[in-house]
């Protein structure tokens, strides 16, 4: 499997705390990009962020630890990135997700 030197990156903000159906949404997530064929994901842990709500989420103060920011980037083609934000969009109920031109440069996996 290859992908194109002309992809796309894929980012998804969320918080740690989101759930669909009872699972954290950034692991359900990865399952459907692995079950959709997608070249690969991966979740980051931010330590700090705010989004649309503008309330501030840290690692410094334990109250405010338990909701982390969560950053899920993947990449692959236009066309499959698109499709697979028409199949997850109905999961996500806040957050943010980008889409922005990727030059690869390889897509290696050992044999």
């Amino acid at each position: 499997m290859g992908i194109p030197r002309e992809g796309e990156l894929l980012r998804i903000f969320i918080g740690e705390n989101n759930k669909y159906h009872g699972r954290p949404l950034y692991e359900w997530i990865v399952l459907q990009a692995k079950q959709m064929g997608l070249a690969g994901a991966t979740v980051l842990r931010g330590m700090m962020g705010f989004g649309a709500n503008s309330r501030i989420h840290t690692s410094k103060i334990l109250r405010l630890s338990e909701d982390l920011p969560i950053i899920i980037e993947i990449v692959d083609t236009h066309e499959k990135l698109t499709q697979f934000l028409a199949n997850i969009d109905k999961a996500i109920c806040e957050g943010l997700a980008t889409l922005e031109k990727a030059d690869v440069q390889f897509y290696r996996c050992s044999k």
